[in-house]
């Protein structure tokens, strides 16, 4: 069941049962019922009595049967465990859309064109984008008309099911794999300066070394000496190797390098920052597609994977840039940081739509483990408060 529906269903369940409950009557006295008449007060007594000696009290036995357990919540202890979970850190963009919606779905009957209406200005809010948003209420619309769907739970669950569908098409059949026979898997990542591209690059490089691949990074962002400078940092803290530094200046001979030296030492993954840029910036963008065929020169079948780095926050902007990038360098996937920050993680199914791009990795945190695979499923669940009974 959904959360917010199950939260509403028992904030109404407890509003009924305290009205059904009998009130205690205060005692009160009537011209029937004669009060009471007040006990005389006793005596004082002349000689002080002896006090009576206390009986021993017996000490119950203990009980051999176990303590009953206290009931624990479920919706909060539930919480505490999701501490840390894709699930918290979805807030944002799960009260955008759910908030509010229990009190307004509970106790309907039927499912009406203001419900409808209602879902689809919070998924618009939540900048899951005109386009797909139409075509999602579409969908219900047509499924509601059908008598496929007569309550407001089976409402969403049919809009999870479509939601989910819609990501799934777009990912690859099967994850990955990043190992290449006799070369480098050579990756080269691309985005706007403050995107970040730079500290998602860093995280991927901790996430594979920690699986046990060989990684190497080349810092051919060399329009930004401190883009150079944090690559380095992340390649001391996770002994690796970093090809290229601060003060030189062609971005396309540093990747070169870094993939002869990425072949000469056997390494499993090349990882390539490249200059940020601006989607507009025409110049700019030419000079990545002049990285990525130097690249091919160095080694035929590289680059492998060409990753575009978004940040969720910006919303519609994010879509823009993607379709940007795509069109002068062939994208084969994203990766979508800052969704929880943010009240707009939506953007991912107007990406998905439009571009048919997979999204292989979201960050939701600043730790080098909040950088971590997507799951078309549990990003829905923890988006839609939704969760197996």
């Amino acid at each position: 069941m959904f959360g917010f529906l199950r939260r509403k269903k028992r904030q109404a369940e407890t509003e009924v049962a305290e009205e059904a409950a009998p009130q205690e009557q205060p005692a009160t006295t009537t011209e029937d019922t004669p009060a009471a008449e007040p006990a005389p007060a006793a005596e004082p007594a002349s000689v002080p009595a002896e006090p009576e000696a206390e009986e021993p009290i017996a000490e119950a036995p203990e009980s051999t049967e176990a303590p009953t357990a206290e009931p624990v919540p479920a919706e909060p202890a539930r919480e505490e465990r999701d501490s840390g979970s894709l699930f918290s850190r979805l807030t944002k963009t799960r009260s955008g859309l759910t908030e509010g919606l229990g009190e307004l779905f509970l106790g309907k009957k039927r499912i009406d064109d203001d419900l409808l209406e209602e879902l689809e200005t919070r998924l618009i809010m939540a900048d899951v984008g005109q386009q797909t948003t139409t075509a999602l209420i579409d969908e219900l619309t047509r499924e509601v008309n059908r008598k496929h769907i007569d309550d407001p739970e089976h409402l969403f669950e049919t809009l999870w099911r479509l939601m989910v569908r819609r990501l799934e098409a777009v990912q690859p059949p099967a994850p990955v794999q990043r190992r290449q026979d006799g070369r480098p898997h050579v990756m080269v990542v691309c985005g706007i300066n403050g995107g970040g591209k730079t500290t998602s690059i860093g995280k991927l490089a901790h996430r594979f070394k920690h699986e046990g691949r060989e990684v190497m990074l080349a810092a051919a962002d060399t329009f930004r000496a401190a883009a150079v400078e944090q690559l380095i940092s992340w390649g001391e803290r996770n002994q690796i190797r970093v090809i290229g530094e601060p003060g030189r200046g062609d971005p396309a001979s540093v990747a070169f390098d870094a993939v002869t030296a990425a072949k000469a030492r056997g390494t499993d993954i090349l990882i390539v920052d490249t200059a940020g840029r601006l989607h507009t910036q025409s110049g700019l963008m030419d000079e990545l597609s002049k990285l990525i065929r130097v690249i091919g020169k160095a080694e035929p079948e590289a680059p492998d994977e060409v990753l575009l780095v978004i940040d969720a926050s910006i919303g519609q902007n994010a879509l823009v840039q993607a379709r940007q990038f795509n069109e002068a360098v062939k994208l084969t996937g994203l990766v979508v940081t800052k969704l929880d920050g943010t009240a707009k993680g939506g953007i991912v199914f107007a990406i998905a739509d439009e571009l048919g791009l997979p999204i292989h990795f979201i960050g939701v945190g600043e730790k080098a483990e909040d950088l971590r695979p997507f799951e078309p499923a549990a990003f829905v669940d923890a988006l839609l408060d939704h969760r197996p009974d």
